[in-house]
């Protein structure tokens, strides 16, 4: 009988560091570091891809990254703390292999742990999200500075002979990024990658390449600097860094940052008087911001002097337009691609087309019962009760300004569908002056 061996293969060496070694459990503390802290915040970013993906970068560069570096320093010393310095050294690999070896499992799980992170963010986004689409540039972007923090800090592991670096070394890191982004118009803040624009934002093509280059650069100097075999080749990687740092430095944030497309851009319903155009981002809102307006829109048909439509964008509306409520940020108007108050939303909406906010209350007076009446008749405030009730037990004077509205209430109220649109008609031609000369009464 001829017995014939099976040839068996030794595991990689890479096996047991990255199922058995320290990696996991770096990956989990990313995960549950990152999933916490957007837990807390849900609100305020929950539907909204950009928002989303706000978030997500602050959390993952903020947080992330100090986290990352300790474990990567933690890491980088454990020869020295189990005593193999010696042993390792007469190994048949060199420094910077052994570096590496020990290394990049640790990568790979504290990018991985960010992963899971993003891919939960992504789908509590995703199944009520109002617009837009995910942003996976900075995603990779964020992977790279996070993985770069875990070489940097196995580095500094391997120098610094100190138990506490670890978590010292993440507490300077989250200062030092604290303090760099504090003021985001700084030119040294463009250097930290937890620096990005407004909501509305989205970088320039070259700026997350800048960015990669910047922080990948520095680590792998770093390493190349500590490890390798011939360290002059450390250059390289510090003049990619230090021409991508000085490109990010020069440039100031309107040429690293620009609004994006869909923030530009409204999406419209030409149906209504005035018609209701909301930003693009949140275009899956249309039907509800339509839906709250309605009784607002359905008492305007007809009447003239109106702006032609709502618009939903920052800055001041353009001529013959009158600013919607801003949905964003959300997690006030907006939670989880609904609106919260529809009420209080087309209140709003009213007192963009009659409100005299920058009249004094001196000039606003006089016609203080006819705005009241049209704000009763068109939508009126979620408080109007309240208000009513604080008059009704104030002063004399406040009974008898609460009288004088309640009768011009009623008096437009009584007036027929044609009457009533004329009367509108003339007072909206008065809604941009701050004299009493012209506002048709009640």
């Amino acid at each position: 009988m001829t017995l014939v061996a099976e040839r068996t293969h030794a595991p990689h060496p890479l096996r047991g560091e990255v199922v058995h070694g320290f990696g996991p459990w770096a990956g989990a503390a990313v995960l549950l570091t990152l999933t916490v802290t957007l837990a807390a915040s849900l609100d305020q970013w929950q539907g909204g891809w950009a928002e989303t993906r706000e978030h997500l970068h602050t959390a993952a560069t903020l947080l992330g990254a100090p986290l990352a570096l300790a474990a990567g320093c933690w890491h980088g010393g454990r020869e020295r703390r189990r005593r193999t310095e010696d042993l390792m050294a007469t190994a048949a690999r060199g420094p910077l292999a052994r570096l590496l070896a020990s290394a990049l499992p640790l990568v790979l799980w504290v990018v991985a742990g960010y992963a899971g992170a993003v891919v939960l963010a992504w789908l509590a986004t995703w199944y009520c999200s109002m617009g837009d689409s995910p942003y996976p540039v900075a995603v990779l972007t964020d992977a790279v500075v996070l993985a770069s923090a875990v070489l940097a800090g196995q580095v500094v592991g391997r120098v610094v002979a100190w138990r506490l670096a670890a978590p010292l070394l993440a507490v300077v890191a989250y200062a030092v990024l604290g303090v760099l982004s504090y003021d985001g118009q700084d030119a040294l803040g463009h250097l930290s990658p937890v620096v990005d624009g407004t909501t509305d934002d989205v970088p320039v093509w070259w700026q997350p390449v800048a960015m990669t280059v910047w922080t990948g650069g520095l680590a792998v100097t770093a390493v190349l600097a500590h490890a390798a075999r011939r360290r002059g080749f450390a250059v390289l990687p510090l003049a990619a860094a230090a021409a991508a740092g000085a490109l990010l430095v020069q440039t100031d944030n309107a040429g690293l940052w620009h609004t994006g497309a869909l923030a530009d851009r409204q999406v419209c319903d030409t149906s209504t008087t005035p018609q209701i155009c909301v930003n693009a981002r949140y275009g899956d809102l249309l039907p509800q911001v339509e839906d709250a307006l309605s009784g607002l829109t359905g008492r305007l048909e007809g009447v003239r002097n109106l702006p032609v439509r709502f618009e939903d964008r920052p800055g001041e509306p353009r001529r013959d337009e009158a600013q919607l409520p801003m949905l964003a940020p959300i997690g006030r108007s907006v939670v989880r691609g609904e609106l919260t108050e529809p009420r209080r939303y087309a209140w709003e909406a009213g007192m963009a087309l009659y409100g005299r906010a920058y009249c004094s209350v001196e000039e606003t007076r006089d016609w203080d019962p006819v705005d009241n009446a049209v704000e009763h008749y068109l939508a009126p405030s979620p408080e109007e009760a309240y208000f009513d009730k604080q008059l009704a037990e104030g002063s004399a004077a406040d009974r008898d300004r609460l009288e004088d509205r309640r009768a011009a209430r009623a008096r437009l109220e009584a007036m027929g569908e044609a009457e009533r649109r004329a009367w509108l008609s003339e007072y909206f031609a008065t809604v941009d002056r701050c004299e009493v000369r012209g506002v048709p009464t009640l």
